[in-house]
């Protein structure tokens, strides 16, 4: 089986090279095999980027994915980690779309005022700190 080189790699999978070493250094992607000193991939470094492409949209932060991917045996079932972070970045998620709401809802609010000073308005009035 031939080994792909960093640049090859990147291009399929529609990534920077820098990407691919970021991975490597933080520990998502196992250190490549190396060949006169530039790394040479197999083809299973597709489906570990697929794997962290995935958790990366499901929103898990770098240490999240590394929590997620290491040390994962062949053939280990990866359903009970990502069932536990799942539900801890579901109430994550859950705080950002209420608060996302909640400045939706602000600026509608904000649309519809007429108010010719700050002193007058009433959603500064609602929303005073301090007061």
């Amino acid at each position: 089986m031939e080994k792909l080189k960093i640049g090859e790699v990147a291009e399929r999978a529609e990534l920077a090279a820098s990407t691919l070493r970021y991975y490597e250094s933080a520990g998502l992607l196992p250190p490549p095999e190396r060949s006169n000193g530039r790394r040479r991939y197999g083809e299973d470094v597709f489906r570990r980027l697929t794997a962290i492409k995935v958790a990366r949209e499901a929103g898990f932060t770098i240490s999240e994915v590394r929590t997620l991917l290491g040390g994962v045996e062949e053939g280990e079932p990866i359903s009970a980690r990502w069932r536990e972070l799942a539900q801890q970045k579901l109430g994550e998620v859950e705080a950002l779309i209420a608060r996302a709401q909640g400045m939706k809802r602000l600026l509608e609010e904000g649309l519809e005022c007429g108010c010719v000073s700050f002193d007058d308005c009433g959603l500064l009035q609602r929303s005073a700190v301090g007061g």
